[in-house]
């Protein structure tokens, strides 16, 4: 679909979207970091990219090739970064390597001080207090915040924009006890629960990501109620449901599309609150598993190790380009879909 394509309406919020410079370059800049992170196997990783040895071609970073393959005496899978193999590649072929030559769990052992090491020619941005390269870490870490944050938000959307249409187009006594439902969970301690759980649950992305979505469901229900509750008494629902349709076609059909607007508008700030969060958790150590790379685990780094500045620095802009640039999408967003900016620059009235 062109832009001649969109309605009236789609040119207008695309343009007004545009018109905010700052939040239009930012979701282009975020979209390059994260395109760069699904690929990060490619950019840090221990194994090459590619091995030309005795005229064959293979691409270990895709597949496992025993020691053997490279002439090599033993059948176990080959450790590229070993010097007698490297030697053995070269005699008769060569190696082309990622940019970055460690991955998030390698360790450089001819580090010449102990870790965690400064930053050098190898290591970009030092490495961290087991001599694991920052930048590998950082990459995959990245990966990491923002896929648990799309999930989380995804997921948490969902549930949160079912419940509050329900309250807000039946109302009664349906709503009302909803809301007290809701009030009575909304005050748990969440991070007590986390401690309970992650001592008896082996914590992992996904029961970190079913915990988590306990409480961030409630989220939306609030703004979408409100929502649901101004349309139900429109004459377009009046009439729809003198026609015969049923609730759920009024409430998918009708009534949900009108009132997503505000919540469209709002979804690039609870994707930032997810991201938060599990920064938090990992720098608490209740979050993901040890070992795992996370931007909260660098920064747990970056507080314990004061002598290691790299480590805090590298965390903190991390933290911040990555929220800066979401805060900056949603502000965008929502000048796209602000009712009071009737016209962009370039529409018609």
């Amino acid at each position: 679909m062109t832009f001649a394509n969109l309605s009236s309406i789609s040119r207008r919020r695309w343009r007004n979207f545009r018109a905010n410079g700052r939040g239009f370059w930012s979701l282009w800049i975020l979209l390059g970091l994260f395109a760069l992170s699904l690929c990060a196997e490619l950019v840090a990783n221990d194994r090459p990219l590619m091995v030309r040895y005795q005229g064959k071609t293979f691409f270990p970073v895709v597949k496992t090739y025993p020691e053997t393959a490279f002439g090599g005496t033993f059948e176990t899978s080959a450790d590229y970064r070993d010097p007698f193999l490297k030697e053995l590649i070269t005699k008769d072929g060569s190696i082309i390597w990622p940019a970055i030559e460690f991955a998030p769990g390698t360790i450089n052992y001819d580090l010449k001080t102990p870790p965690p090491a400064a930053p050098s020619a190898v290591n970009w941005l030092g490495t961290d207090e087991q001599g694991r390269d920052v930048a590998a870490r950082l990459l995959y870490g990245f990966r990491i915040s923002i896929l648990f944050g799309l999930a989380l938000t995804v997921i948490s959307s969902v549930f949160g924009i079912a419940a509050g249409a329900v309250q807000g187009y039946f109302g009664g006594l349906l709503d009302l006890a909803m809301q007290r439902i809701i009030e009575v969970w909304s005050g748990l301690p969440q991070l007590f629960i986390l401690v309970i759980v992650s001592s008896v649950v082996v914590p992992s992305f996904w029961t970190l990501l079913g915990v988590m979505l306990l409480f961030s469901w409630t989220t939306l229900i609030n703004l979408v109620r409100a929502e649901f509750l101004r349309s139900r008494n429109f004459d377009y629902v009046r009439a729809a449901r003198a026609l015969g349709m049923g609730d759920f076609q009024i409430i998918v059909k009708h009534i949900l599309p009108n009132s997503m607007v505000a919540t469209i508008t709002f979804l690039p700030f609870v994707l930032a609150g997810a991201v938060t969060a599990l920064t938090s958790l990992d720098f608490l150590g209740l979050g993901l598993p040890p070992g795992t790379p996370s931007l909260g685990e660098l920064l747990r780094q970056g507080k314990e190790y004061l002598h290691a500045p790299w480590l805090g620095i590298t965390g903190f802009v991390a933290v911040a380009l990555l929220l800066t640039l979401m805060i900056f999408v949603g502000e965008a967003v929502r000048d796209a879909f602000d009712p009071r900016k009737t016209f962009a620059a370039g529409d018609e009235p």
